[in-house]
């Protein structure tokens, strides 16, 4: 079933307020040569974020309130998984990014594309190396292994 733009500007505010949560344990754990860009980083989710809201409430929704904590994918103890979390919170970002792609017209469309780059560029500076498909779950271990939904995915760290 296709999402609604309301529905996919819906996931991925909910995606952002995710990574601001991220990038909070990012900032405190990323050594002192990437705490700029992590900063920069979580200033661009959180400038997305109320973006975002904005166009929940322009397409007559109410935004989505952010979770009091998400649950992170691995923990993250040190630098080094700081920097894996910061990779895969962009990864998580774009895929949602696609779908509002997909779902989107016209003016709305062009800045998801836009907002998918933005991710995918942080993704790369964070990972060291790109993926062929940002936002589309098919690209990382083939089609078996994606999720049904990266919009659900992205909703949860």
């Amino acid at each position: 079933m296709a999402l609604t733009p309301l529905a996919a500007v819906q996931a991925a505010l909910a995606a952002e307020h995710a990574a601001v949560y991220g990038y909070g344990v990012i900032g405190a754990r990323v050594s002192a040569g990437r705490a700029d860009e992590a900063r920069t980083a979580y200033d661009a989710h959180r400038a997305r974020r109320d973006t975002l809201r904005r166009t929940v409430t322009d397409l007559g929704g109410t935004p989505v309130a952010a979770e009091p904590a998400y649950a992170l994918p691995f923990p993250v103890p040190d630098s080094a998984a700081a920097i894996r979390l910061a990779a895969e919170l962009e990864d998580r970002v774009a895929a949602v990014y696609a779908d509002l792609v997909r779902a989107a017209t016209a003016d709305l469309r062009a800045e998801a594309a836009g907002w998918l780059r933005e991710a995918a560029v942080r993704a790369v500076r964070w990972r060291g190396e790109s993926v062929a498909f940002p936002g589309l779950a098919e690209r990382a271990a083939g089609a078996a292994d994606a999720s049904p939904s990266a919009s659900a995915a992205a909703t949860a760290l």
